[in-house]
């Protein structure tokens, strides 16, 4: 069975901010799939113990008050999204995110700062198997004009999103549009998992190195993280 067809588990992470190593959770979701149907979903409302901004609130709608008084306490929570993520990959099931990086990333600082084990600590490895819509997207259909959001991508492929920067919305989104790639793109659809998952790393390498050679025209310091599925810790 190609993989786009078997057990999918999409991740999504809704935050204080932009950047992975200092943005907190505030919401995460955990969505179980097969041939891109739910067979179960996870959804967690996290405390982040810092304030959120109102630019964050106005994305995904959580107010300071709400993540405080309806929240759970970070620690507690991230352990058992990484606990959920750890089952399933070790499992040999796909862990398929929009934009890997960011949300794996920013998972893999919170379990720092919290003095939990990582998903790498607990795999004993690296982070595998993961599926990147955005880069499977960007890697086979480059020269498309337009933004690759999430939403505009879900436009792309047909794909309904019925309440964007919701995190089960969001990570059930991510997987139908993987399972969308997998089925319009053999080159991509077609591969076991260990093979699409070190293309992957290529892809992504590619994309930042032309990018950061792009930027520099502009800024000769300019840098862009070619890593993937995770950034290195700082």
């Amino acid at each position: 069975m190609t993989w786009w067809k078997g057990p999918l588990t999409g991740f999504d992470l809704e935050t204080t901010g932009t950047d992975p190593e200092e943005s907190r959770i505030v919401t995460a979701a955990v969505v179980d799939t097969l041939g891109g149907r739910v067979e179960g979903a996870t959804n967690w409302l996290i405390d982040p113990g810092v304030p959120i901004p109102a630019e964050a609130t106005a994305i995904h709608g959580i107010t300071d008050t709400e993540a405080r008084t309806h929240g759970r306490p970070a620690a507690e929570a991230v352990e058992e999204i990484a606990r959920a993520l750890h089952q399933r990959l070790a499992a040999g099931r796909p862990v398929v995110a929009f934009n890997a990086p960011y949300d794996l990333s920013l998972l893999d600082a919170e379990l720092r700062r919290h003095g939990r084990p990582t998903l790498a600590d607990r795999l004993g490895g690296p982070v595998t198997p993961v599926v990147d819509a955005m880069v499977v997207d960007r890697a086979l259909d480059k020269y498309r004009k337009g933004s690759r959001t999430l939403q505009r991508v879900c436009e792309v492929y047909g794909v309904e999103l019925h309440d964007a920067h919701e995190a089960g919305s969001d990570a059930l989104a991510a997987v139908r549009v993987a399972v969308a790639l997998g089925h319009r793109y053999p080159q991509a659809g077609d591969l076991p998992l260990d093979e699409l998952h070190r293309r992957q790393i290529d892809w992504y390498r590619t994309w930042a190195t032309d990018l950061q050679a792009w930027l520099r025209r502009k800024d000769p310091a300019a840098t862009v993280d070619p890593r993937w599925p995770l950034k290195a810790a700082s």
